[in-house]
């Protein structure tokens, strides 16, 4: 597996439009709220979760990037969906079409975040979410709506 590899990658493309793929999941506490990051690029509320390494599968970049984002050893449970039709612009420039899979998780452990915060969130209760995709899911996991893709 090769590590940094949109570091790699964006050393020779710049800025450049590129597809790049993620998982991450939801996570749902035994009142179905949801797990949700501040995100410190954004400073926005979304779903954990991030970038797959070059030869790394989704559900171990899920696995990984919720151990890195949250403190929290998960398991990947079930697909929630592949969305594959979004464009993101970063606050840093970059461009990204987002080929998303995320994967709903079970907790194994308590809580010990390295983002600006993170919280439960009722379906009637959800913050301004920072991306459409992200939504997405969202909207598909609290209307019992998976597997799907688009």
């Amino acid at each position: 597996m090769v590590k940094n590899y949109i570091k790699t990658l964006r050393q020779k493309v710049g800025h450049e439009p590129i597809i790049l793929n993620f998982a991450g999941g939801i996570l749902a506490n035994s009142k179905n709220e949801i797990l949700l990051q501040k995100r410190s690029d954004f400073n926005a509320w979304g779903l954990p979760g991030g970038a797959l390494e070059f030869g790394e599968s989704a559900p171990k970049a899920c696995v990984r990037e919720l151990l890195e984002e949250t403190g929290l050893k998960v398991r990947t449970k079930s697909l929630l969906g592949v969305s594959t039709n979004f464009i993101q612009h970063y606050p840093n420039q970059d461009v990204a079409q987002a080929v998303t899979v995320e994967l709903v998780e079970k907790m194994s452990k308590e809580i010990s975040s390295e983002t600006l915060d993170l919280k439960y969130f009722s379906k009637d209760k959800l913050p301004k979410i920072f991306n459409k995709q992200h939504q997405i899911f969202i909207d598909h996991y609290f209307n019992e709506d998976y597997p799907f893709i688009d």
